[in-house]
C-alpha cells in the first residue's frame, strides 16, 4: 500500500479548496485550527497505508480529499458545542453519578452567579478592611446546622477522609471493622486511601460481626484514632452486630489521644426518616453523640455541589486547616458560594429546604408524579405511540440508600416501528439528551426525575420525534 502514499493531497492544495473556505467562512474556525484537523487527517491516512489496513477501496487525490473533508467538517460541527450538556434524567434515579449527582437549588445557582461575575470578599474581612480567611465563608453556617465546634470544607469527601488520615494519623494506627472497608465509586477503597495517607490500617472483627471487644483489644500506645464509616453505598444482612457510635465515642473517651472519628458518606441533614425513607443518620445527630470528626459529601443527600465537609472538635479542625494538604484540596469560590446558598437554606427550613431539589425530588408524592405522566401522554401521537403506565419504583442513587425504593409512576413505551433500543438511541440523541431505561422491550420514563419545568421540552422532543 506504500504506493498509495503519492495519492495523498499536500496541505496547501487542501487549503485552497473551495470546501476549505466555505469552512472558515460557515462556522467562523479559526486557520489553524482547520489546517492542524487538515494535517492530522492526512497524516491517519498515512499510517493507514504504511501499516496495510486501508479499507476505503483504491485511493484518489479526489477521494481522500473528500474523506478528508467529510471529517473535518464533522470537526467543524461540533467545534463550537460543549461537552458538558444539559440532559433530561427520565431514569428515576435522583442521584445519578454519571448524569451530575444532584441539581442545584435557584437559591445555590443565583450566589455562583453572583460571586462568578463579581469580585467577592473570598478572602477579605470588610468589618476589618484587611485579609481574612477563605474558611471563615464557610465555618460559620456548618457550625450553625451540625451543632459543631468547628467546620471547614474541601473538594469532595475522599479529600476530606485523606487529610483527616494524613493529618491525624500519619505513622500511627487506626482501628476500623472489616466490615465497614467499603469500596466507594471508580473503585477508591477506604484501605488504599489510608495507605496513601500514611496511616496503618488495623483491621478487627469479621465481616459480618464486630464486638466492641474486639476494638478494645486493638488499642495500644501507636493507636491514633478509631474510625467508624458508614456503610451508605451497600448494606449487610443476617447474622450481624455492629458497635454503636456512642459505644466507640466511650471507648475512645478512656484513652484520651485516641480520636473518634465517623466516615457518613453521603451525610444527611435532613431527617428522611420521619417520612419513612431509610436510616441515614443526621449529621447533627452523630455529633451530639460526642464524636470527635465527622466527614460527608456535599453532592449527595445534603442536595449541594460537589464538597468534602469536616465538622467536630475545634483543637482537630484548626490542625487539619494548618496542614498544608489544606491548601491542595480547598474548594473554589463558586464551590463555596453553592454551598453557603445550599447550608443557609437548610438553616432557614421550613418549604426552604424543600426547594432543593435533592429533598424535593426525594419526599415527592405519586399524586404530583402522575400528573406529571398525565400531562405527557396526553400530548403523544397515539398513532405512533403505544403507552402503558405502571407503578414503580425510584432509587436514591449516588451509593445512597441501596436498599430504599421510592413508589413512583412511570411510563413505558413503545414506537410503532423501532424497537426499544432505537427509541432510545434517538431520544438521547436529541438536545437535549433525554436518558432513559429499557426493560421488556420497552422504553421506561421515571417522571420523578423530570420535573415540570422539563415537561414541555420532553413533550416538545415526542411530537417532533424524527426516525
Amino acid at each position: 500500500m506504500k504506493e498509495y502514499l503519492r495519492e495523498l493531497p499536500a496541505t496547501h492544495i487542501l487549503q485552497n479548496d473551495q470546501r476549505f473556505i466555505e469552512i472558515v467562512k460557515k462556522r467562523d474556525i479559526p486557520l489553524q485550527k482547520l489546517t492542524e484537523w487538515i494535517q492530522g487527517e492526512i497524516n491517519e491516512i498515512r499510517n493507514l497505508f504504511l501499516i496495510g489496513e486501508w479499507n476505503e477501496g483504491t485511493p484518489s487525490k479526489e477521494l481522500l480529499g473528500d474523506l478528508i473533508f467529510k471529517k473535518v467538517e464533522r470537526y467543524a460541527s461540533q467545534f463550537k458545542k460543549y461537552h458538558l450538556k444539559r440532559v433530561i434524567n427520565g431514569t428515576g434515579t435522583i442521584l445519578h453519578t454519571n448524569l451530575g449527582r444532584a441539581r442545584l437549588s435557584k437559591q445555590a445557582i443565583e450566589q455562583i452567579v453572583l460571586t462568578a461575575e463579581n469580585y467577592s470578599n473570598l478572602e477579605y474581612d470588610i468589618e476589618k478592611g484587611r485579609r481574612g480567611s477563605r474558611s471563615d465563608t464557610l465555618e460559620a453556617v456548618l457550625k450553625d446546622v451540625t451543632g459543631a465546634e468547628a467546620a471547614m470544607a474541601v473538594n469532595n469527601n475522599a479529600a476530606a477522609v485523606y487529610l483527616i488520615l494524613r493529618a491525624l494519623a500519619h505513622n500511627k494506627e487506626v482501628i476500623v471493622s472489616r466490615g465497614q472497608l467499603v469500596e466507594i465509586g471508580g473503585s477508591f477503597r477506604v484501605s488504599s486511601i489510608m495507605e496513601e495517607s500514611g496511616a496503618k490500617l488495623v483491621e478487627v472483627g469479621t465481616t459480618n460481626k464486630t464486638h466492641l471487644y474486639d476494638y478494645e483489644q486493638a488499642i495500644n500506645e501507636e493507636t491514633a484514632m478509631i474510625m467508624k464509616v458508614h456503610t451508605s453505598n451497600f448494606k449487610t444482612i443476617g447474622f450481624t452486630e455492629s458497635v454503636s457510635t456512642e459505644q466507640l465515642v466511650n471507648l475512645s473517651s478512656k484513652h484520651r489521644e485516641v480520636i473518634s472519628y465517623e466516615d457518613l458518606g453521603s451525610g444527611a441533614l435532613y431527617d428522611f426518616q420521619k417520612h419513612g425513607i431509610g436510616d441515614e443518620p443526621v449529621v447533627s445527630e452523630v455529633l451530639r453523640m460526642g464524636v470527635d470528626l465527622v466527614s460527608f459529601s456535599g453532592d449527595k443527600l445534603l442536595g449541594g455541589p460537589q464538597a468534602g465537609i469536616i465538622a467536630g472538635k475545634k483543637e482537630l479542625i484548626n490542625k487539619l486547616k494548618k496542614h498544608q494538604l489544606a491548601r491542595a484540596l480547598r474548594v473554589d469560590k463558586m464551590t463555596m458560594a453553592a454551598l453557603e446558598a445550599t447550608i443557609k437554606s437548610y438553616i432557614q427550613g421550613g418549604n426552604t429546604i424543600k426547594a432543593i431539589p435533592t429533598v424535593r425530588d426525594i419526599l415527592t408524592s405519586t399524586d404530583v408524579i402522575k400528573n406529571r405522566v398525565e400531562q405527557f401522554i396526553n400530548s403523544l401521537e397515539k398513532s405512533t405511540w403505544y403507552y402503558e403506565i405502571q407503578e414503580g419504583t425510584s432509587q436514591i442513587g449516588g451509593g445512597t440508600m441501596p436498599d430504599i425504593a421510592i413508589p413512583t409512576i412511570v411510563v413505558a413505551l413503545r414506537h410503532n416501528k423501532l424497537n426499544s433500543q432505537q427509541v432510545a438511541d434517538c431520544l438521547r440523541a436529541k438536545e437535549p439528551a433525554v436518558i432513559s431505561r429499557i426493560k421488556d422491550d420497552q422504553v421506561l420514563l421515571d417522571f420523578r426525575t423530570i420535573t415540570e419545568e422539563e415537561l414541555p421540552i420532553l413533550i416538545n422532543c415526542f411530537r417532533h420525534f424524527v426516525t
